[in-house]
């Protein structure tokens, strides 16, 4: 899980570059669910999460200008 309070911390574009490996983390369980190989399926839950996280804050850093 990644703490909020880190991500905040972080710059826009890391934020962004976080969000497309998670995305393509997310992808990738995916394939693994359909084709019957994923091992944990709470996985899929935590990227999901993750991801949702991520796009908050992104969110609020493009509501209050932060996009450093």
């Amino acid at each position: 899980m990644i703490d909020i309070k880190e991500i905040r911390l972080k710059k826009f574009d890391d934020i962004k570059n976080i969000l497309n490996d998670l995305l393509d983390e997310q992808f990738k369980l995916k394939l693994q669910a359909a084709s019957g190989q994923l091992a944990k399926s709470s996985e899929k839950r935590r990227v999901k999460k993750d991801i949702a996280r991520i796009k908050t804050v992104l969110k609020e850093m493009k509501e209050n200008g932060w996009t450093r």
